[in-house]
């Protein structure tokens, strides 16, 4: 039996988006005449590493599996900048019809390589900023949605145990991710004690696997974290029977009995536009980003884990409510809590 199920609130109109999307690219797929559409990526982990690179491979498989592309390839742990640029350049030089940058560290190779090849069409992420250039797009995810929502169900089964959360470095989706979860915890409790760390490092699971001990160690129940190097703090919070929310990939498999939800990035919302503005003639210039509201951004409960009916009713209502612009998360626009709005 599949592991996870995504909230109810937005599991019909997950359906008809995610599905629409890709059946308007495999549509324009069709109509074009085209034999092939490949895409390359480079990601600077693994591709199954339970969170930010594996979130683009199961999108890009999700997106051949419907017909909207007709293959991808790959180069993964590139993290060192020099090494990720000379894989985007080859993958350009071999005709690539779409190559993604799939991390915001790779912005200035991307930057010189795109120029080079004018017929090439380039994305990169998480980022806004397409540099001006007509054959690059920038793709980003509203991560703090999510992290709002998950941090009320937190909040309601942290009991009289305090809230920890691991980040990366201070950047990005994982700051957002971060900043979300943290206002939906104090929107919920404002009474509850919540402890943010950051590693520096995206990748050191055995940082990661120290904060969570040392969160534990100080009266943690429930711990949170964003990148791939939270494999770290899950086996932590395993062994100790602490629960953890996870995101960018669904981490259930992982630690079936700790694992409440998960934020899961579906970037073909977003790849399903991209790929057909290549078949049509565009290139690039746009920027796109994953929401609750157009279901890039889904939250999939744990089967596992026996979810009290409060905490899922206070999920759904909070992914309606942000859906509709009824809630914020006060996230990117200024220091005070999320409110609700009339």
């Amino acid at each position: 039996m599949d592991s996870t199920k995504r909230s109810v609130a937005a599991l019909a109109a997950a359906a008809g988006v995610a599905l629409g999307t890709l059946a308007l690219a495999a549509t324009t797929a069709a109509a074009s005449g085209e034999d092939t559409f490949t895409v390359a990526v480079v990601s600077p982990s693994a591709a199954n590493d339970l969170a930010f690179s594996q979130s683009m491979i199961d999108s890009l498989t999700r997106m051949q599996d419907a017909g909207a592309i007709d293959e991808f390839v790959y180069s993964e742990n590139l993290f060192v900048v020099e090494d990720a640029a000379s894989a985007l350049r080859g993958y350009a030089e071999d005709g690539h019809d779409l190559v993604i940058a799939h991390g915001s560290q790779y912005g200035g190779p991307l930057q010189e390589i795109a120029p080079d090849f004018p017929d090439t069409a380039f994305a990169w992420g998480t980022e806004t900023n397409t540099f001006g250039l007509s054959n690059v797009s920038a793709y980003s995810a509203a991560s703090d949605q999510g992290g709002y929502v998950m941090g009320t169900m937190a909040a309601l089964l942290a009991g009289e145990g305090s809230i920890g959360i691991i980040g990366p470095i201070e950047v990005g989706d994982a700051k957002l991710y971060v900043d979300g979860f943290h206002a939906g915890v104090l929107a919920t409790n404002p009474d509850a004690t919540v402890g943010v760390n950051y590693t520096e490092s995206f990748s050191d699971a055995a940082l990661a696997a120290e904060a969570a001990s040392t969160f534990i160690g100080g009266g943690a129940t429930v711990l949170t974290g964003t990148a791939q190097m939270t494999v770290g703090a899950i086996g932590v919070a395993n062994e100790e029977g602490v629960l953890w929310f996870g995101t960018q990939s669904n981490q259930a498999q992982l630690a079936p009995d700790v694992v409440v939800a998960s934020q899961v990035y579906h970037w073909e919302v977003v790849l399903g536009s991209l790929v057909e503005n290549v078949r049509t003639g565009t290139l690039g210039g746009e920027s796109f980003e994953i929401t609750l509201a157009n279901q890039g951004l889904l939250i999939e409960h744990n089967l596992e884990f026996e979810l009290p009916a409060d905490v899922q009713a206070a999920a759904d209502e909070t992914i309606g409510l942000l859906v509709t612009g009824e809630l914020t998360t006060g996230v990117g626009i200024d220091s005070a809590p999320a409110t609700t709005g009339a």
